[in-house]
């Protein structure tokens, strides 16, 4: 038997890794991949984790806390920019060495809008379908309309929604939730065909 494959998971902040720590394990589930996740977080923000992921790196690849892993998923919002632009920053941001092991999660604009993807399974788990506008920028818009959900459905009011992220994921239909949004399908078919690969 094969060891796990090791997949080193930097993210921007809580609802990235809340979200993305249950779509990778599924995703890798769904190759017939086992895998060992480790989080490697930053907390503050875009910029901020673009520095720490080049610290990380420098660490990694002289041989420090763990070497490099077989897979690294390197998540930022694209903030309102193209999902392609966000990608291209992750790749740039990313050491060449690593570049073929790397898989850029960029929810386009944020990553609220992938907690809302498959608004079915959202109903299943929340029990509320809200009305999620299409193309919106506007700052902190998603955010609140996942906080607002969870709150008319009659959940307290904990974690803005993030607490469901475990829950989401599983009863999401994957194909479902990438029509409706592409960064998310881009995510799981790039993760997955790395799985395959390996």
């Amino acid at each position: 038997m094969s060891r796990p494959l090791a997949i080193d998971l930097f993210a921007e902040d809580r609802a990235h890794e809340e979200f993305l720590v249950p779509l990778t394990l599924r995703v890798a589930q769904e190759v017939d991949r086992e895998v060992e996740l480790r989080i490697r977080s930053a907390r503050g923000g875009h910029g901020r984790a673009l520095e720490e992921l080049r610290l990380y790196q420098r660490s990694r690849l002289n041989g420090l806390g763990g070497g490099i892993p077989d897979l690294l998923v390197v998540a930022i919002d694209a903030n309102c920019e193209p999902f392609t632009a966000a990608r291209s920053q992750i790749m740039e941001a990313v050491e060449q060495k690593l570049r073929d092991r790397s898989v850029p999660a960029c929810p386009a604009p944020h990553i609220e809008r992938w907690y809302l993807a498959d608004l079915e399974a959202f109903y299943v788990v929340v029990g509320i379908r809200p009305r999620v506008p299409r193309d919106k920028c506007e700052r902190d818009l998603y955010k609140q309309i996942l906080a607002r959900a969870v709150v008319d459905a009659g959940h307290p009011p904990m974690l803005g929604g993030i607490e469901f992220a475990r829950d989401l994921v599983a009863a999401m239909d994957l194909f479902r939730a990438g029509r409706t949004e592409s960064s998310l399908k881009h995510f799981v078919d790039e993760l997955s065909g790395h799985l395959k690969l390996m």
